[in-house]
């Protein structure tokens, strides 16, 4: 639809965009920019995120892809006129509320969503809501600045095992697989977090997305597309993942895995997405000299409208509260003793470090201490515990590579197993194809679990209705041998050392 607006008209709305639109704009650059001043520890967070971690590098390009967007609406946009709506406070404040409860609860994804929520209710609140329906998708579009997806990549590792495993037989390979570790006759394989295609399904989302906005007006075929954008990579990550052992059945393991980075890296990816847009080419609708709305439509008042100078002060009020609340809450570390030290375990000693060296990874903790244990019967079995003061940015007792196995460790997870105890257990394997077997139990407030979920549910529950917020890990593991009684060591070890949250607390000083 293209819509006619008399010469006369247009140029008083134009006047109107250069006076209003500059103030309102200004106002906004500046509350965003105090924004950004207040949460820095997250902006730089973000940033950081963006800059070196593959899986989010994406993210670099949401920005300049939002300003297009905006860009593209310019000339209908000067026929709306700002005006502070404070309604949109409430986006502002739902964003401080997300933002507290992850912070308190030590949960990023939570921290870094409430931080854009108040940037787009910034957006909403300052320029008002007839503006903010003209740019409704590029605003919507800015959740893809949050780095979101990670829980994709434990089904992605299980549905890319799935894939490979029959072709492999299929081409005459011989291969087993155990969890996700691939095994052929001349290596092994670990189908990672960063095999899984998890980088590749997530940046698909955000492509996908935009191209649905702005290639089509179907609502049928924008979910066709964007199913499209999904199955294709995961399918196309399954294929690459056969190709690599593959290659390396004929040729050798460091060939064919260096060959591998390199074609997924800078090839593969860009193939695919050239593919997918290809494919849904043909079925593109949308005129491209469409006007993106109507601005004729946007022209009625609305209820709540204030002066943006208000709404911004408003903004960065609220967003103040939650900093503020957040700070209270931080003060309130439990005391711990001033050391702690291994307990003395019925029928077992200390014993001088394993065959091949393991300890778990817990960064920031006030307190850490690993022991190596052995009985009567030769049995081994290694005790480590972490406790905390309190848990925030940089100290928490669960999250991404923290625990039995960190991230790009010489220790990979092969598969969870059954809770021991109520600890949560699981197998890995490190050098010299060593396995292991290790359980864990973590202790915060009156409760002991081996969920990660339910660590970070009991954190925020503390945090927020008060509480002792000292957190304890304590781990065992032992080794797996021939006889495969790794767990039966550590059942017999739990059962001399007396129960897990008594520990925690003597140890946490309570």
């Amino acid at each position: 639809m293209t819509i006619a607006v008399p010469h006369q008209d247009f140029a008083r709305s134009k006047a109107a965009f250069d006076a209003r639109w500059q103030r309102h704009a200004a106002i906004l650059a500046g509350v965003w920019l105090v924004l950004l001043l207040l949460f820095r520890r997250d902006a730089l967070d973000l940033a950081t995120i963006y800059w070196t971690n593959t899986t989010f590098g994406h993210c670099l390009f949401i920005a300049p892809v939002i300003g297009w967007l905006v860009w593209q609406r310019r000339q209908g946009l000067a026929l709306v006129l700002p005006q502070g709506w404070l309604p949109g406070l409430a986006l502002v404040a739902a964003g401080g509320l997300g933002w507290l409860l992850g912070d308190a609860a030590g949960v990023a994804l939570f921290r870094h969503a409430g931080l854009v929520l108040m940037l787009q209710g910034a957006v909403v609140s300052v320029l008002g809501a007839n503006v903010s329906r003209a740019l409704l998708f590029p605003i919507a579009y800015m959740g893809f600045l949050v780095p979101f997806g990670d829980f994709l990549e434990g089904p992605l590792q299980t549905i890319t095992v799935a894939m490979v495993m029959p072709l492999l037989h299929l081409f005459g390979v011989p291969a087993w697989v155990d969890g996700v570790l691939i095994t052929t006759s001349n290596g092994y394989f670990e189908v990672a977090e960063a095999c899984s295609g998890a980088k590749f399904v997530i940046a698909m989302i955000a492509f996908g997305v935009l191209v649905a906005n702005v290639c089509y007006v179907s609502w049928t075929r924008r979910a066709a597309f964007l199913a499209m954008a999904l199955v294709v990579p995961v399918i196309a990550n399954g294929l690459r993942a056969f190709g690599t052992i593959y290659a390396a059945w004929w040729t050798s393991v460091e060939a064919a895995t260096g060959m591998d980075h390199i074609v997924y890296g800078w090839v593969f990816f860009a193939a695919v997405m050239a593919a997918v847009l290809a494919i849904g080419w043909k079925w593109f609708d949308r005129d491209p000299d469409a006007d993106w709305f109507d601005p004729l439509q946007l022209q009625a008042p609305v209820h709540g409208r204030a002066g943006g100078a208000v709404t911004g002060l408003l903004t960065l009020t609220l967003a103040s509260l939650f900093l503020g609340w957040s700070s209270y809450i931080a003060a309130r570390a439990a005391p711990l003793p001033a050391r702690v030290e291994l307990p003395e375990v019925a029928g077992w000693h200390l014993a001088g470090a394993s065959r091949v060296a393991w300890s778990p990874n817990f960064p920031g903790a006030d307190h850490f201490v690993i022991g190596h244990y052995a009985d009567g019967q030769g049995r081994a079995v290694d005790l480590a515990i972490a406790v905390y003061a309190s848990q925030r940015e940089g100290k928490e007792l669960v999250g991404f590579g923290i625990g039995a196995v960190r991230e790009n460790d010489r220790w990979v997870r092969i598969s969870d197993l059954p809770d021991i105890s109520g600890g949560h257990a699981l197998r890995m394997t490190g050098p010299e194809r060593v396995e292991r077997v290790a359980v864990s139990w973590y202790r915060v407030g009156d409760m002991l679990t081996g969920s990660d979920k339910r660590v970070k549910f009991e954190t925020l529950k503390t945090k927020l209705l008060g509480g002792d917020q000292a957190a304890v890990a304590v781990l065992l593991s032992a080794e797996q041998g021939t006889d495969q009684g790794a767990q039966a060591a550590i059942a017999d070890f739990g059962r001399a050392l007396g129960p897990v949250d008594a520990l925690a607390d003597r140890l946490a000083g309570r």
